[in-house]
């Protein structure tokens, strides 16, 4: 454990393979990102469940890691120079992975930013949106009389959802025929927006045909069904 011994978060979740990626996560729409693509690589890996209910988020170790402690994070022993790497923000350890890997970001230029753009618009987008819509929706917001914030973020959400849908008429993909790490920031969160959230009548998702259509691919592929459940 020589290359992870300097991280202090490796002492509240011991490694029982150093080698390996380190993975510090929870099966939530942003950390599934990650596990789903590490199955799809099939780079070896080992998870550990960061606990919420015990706000493990919040501990030393944790924020060791990854001071805006938010889940996931990484640890790659084998970095760039073959040196350890840390890193947090799901969309930098998508592209991390993903050019490691050699494998669900274009090699073209061109594409491969247009690929980026399309992660970018899950960030900045349709993760922020949803969330809020998940507030005021399911969650403490419900309770609000003042429905206006919750119509405010449904109306958004609407829109982001019909933008998407216009990119996949007539593509199997966000990016055509190629499976991409755009897809795998996205459609995690349009699972959860109409599962866990349950706000699929609310959005009126039913009418968004093509993000329905490559939703169901989706979650079809087996690094996806598996990755959906990781850490457990």
């Amino acid at each position: 454990m020589t290359k992870l011994s300097a991280f202090p978060i490796t002492q509240k979740w011991p490694p029982q393979h150093p080698e390996w990626i380190q993975l510090y996560s929870l099966p939530t729409p942003n950390g599934v990102k990650v596990s789903i693509l590490l199955e799809e690589i099939g780079l070896p890996y080992e998870a550990h469940k960061v606990s919420f209910e015990t706000n493990d988020q919040l501990s030393a170790e944790f924020l060791s890691l990854n001071p805006n402690n938010k889940i996931p994070a990484i640890i790659d022993p084998d970095g760039p120079g073959g040196q350890p790497l840390a890193l947090f923000e799901s969309g930098a350890i998508l592209i991390y992975l993903a050019e490691k890997s050699g494998r669900f970001i274009p090699r073209d230029a061109a594409a491969r930013y247009e690929t980026i753009q399309w992660l970018m618009f899950q960030m900045g987008g349709i993760g922020p949106m949803f969330g809020q819509l998940g507030f005021f929706h399911k969650f403490a917001g419900k309770d609000y009389e003042d429905k206006r914030p919750r119509d405010r973020y449904v109306a958004e959400s609407k829109r982001l959802l019909g933008v998407l849908d216009r990119r996949l008429q007539g593509r199997d993909w966000i990016m055509g025929e190629e499976y991409s790490i755009a897809d795998i920031a996205i459609f995690p969160w349009i699972r959860n927006l109409i599962g866990f959230y349950a706000a699929g009548e609310l959005v009126g998702f039913d009418g968004f045909t093509n993000v329905r259509r490559s939703l169901e691919r989706f979650v079809e592929r087996p690094a996806v069904k598996k990755g959906l459940t990781i850490p457990g």
